[in-house]
């Protein structure tokens, strides 16, 4: 699964994350990917990838670091600030965009393929549609 996470810098993106990881039960440390690019998480049988391309100059940088092999059937990936590798980067299965609002944060998240939308009905059945 792919999940591209949005909104300004401090938008909340890497707690975000670490949320979704201890959600999953992962107790160890959780930082930001923005010197490493990429910080890997197992948690059971799941692969969690956590990329941060804040970094990128030129989207062929995506392509030089070699990230492709992280995409696939049995990882969830998660890029902060995908914008900077556009067009090379699968479809996301969902677009989560952060918002600072008040104290806390507004979050959308949008379903863009088939298996997002069905990911997204397990969590509410009347959110798990795809975007006209």
């Amino acid at each position: 699964m792919t999940l591209f996470l949005e909104g300004d810098l401090g938008a909340g993106k890497t707690t975000l994350t670490r949320g979704i990881l201890r959600g999953l039960g992962f107790a160890g440390r959780v930082k930001s990917p923005t010197y490493t690019l990429v910080e890997p998480y197992v948690v059971s049988n799941l692969y969690l990838y956590h990329f941060d391309l804040y970094r990128f100059s030129d989207p062929s940088e995506w392509e030089d670091a070699g990230f492709r092999d992280y995409f696939n059937r049995e990882s969830v990936c998660l890029i902060e600030w995908a914008d900077k590798a556009e067009g090379l980067l699968p479809t996301p299965d969902w677009l989560i965009t952060l918002v600072p609002e008040g104290e806390g944060r507004q979050i959308t998240l949008i379903a863009n393929t088939e298996h997002g939308a069905a990911c997204l009905a397990t969590l509410s059945p009347d959110l798990g549609t795809l975007p006209n």
